[in-house]
């Protein structure tokens, strides 16, 4: 956003000033990617089945005991022992490999 502004205060103000402004403006923009650069790269990435534990999931295709559920937006293999139909909220408490293993939520 930034950029943009610098690149409108260049065509916009008169003699030396647009240099002016357009080279400040530049530099706070290179100071601003730095700082993202730095906060972004210390995020560590959460991806994976491990991550789903403890989560929340709508059982889309019955379990009983092996059927599917629906968890942020993805479908999973599942495994109920006490059964779960269609539309019931389960907890995922672990997986087997892809196959969540889930128990219907209290």
């Amino acid at each position: 956003m930034l950029i943009f502004l610098a690149i409108a205060l260049l065509l916009v103000l008169d003699g030396p000033w647009n240099i002016v402004a357009f080279v400040i403006v530049t530099l706070l923009w290179v100071v601003e990617l730095y700082g993202w650069s730095r906060t972004v790269r210390k995020q560590r990435k959460v991806v994976g089945a491990q991550n789903l534990i403890g989560q929340v999931a709508v059982v889309t295709e019955p379990c009983r005991p092996l059927g599917q559920v629906r968890i942020d937006g993805e479908t999973w293999q599942a495994s109920c022992q006490a059964g779960a139909s269609t539309g019931d909220n389960v907890r995922v408490i672990g997986r087997d490999k892809l196959t969540l293993i889930v128990e219907p939520a209290g």
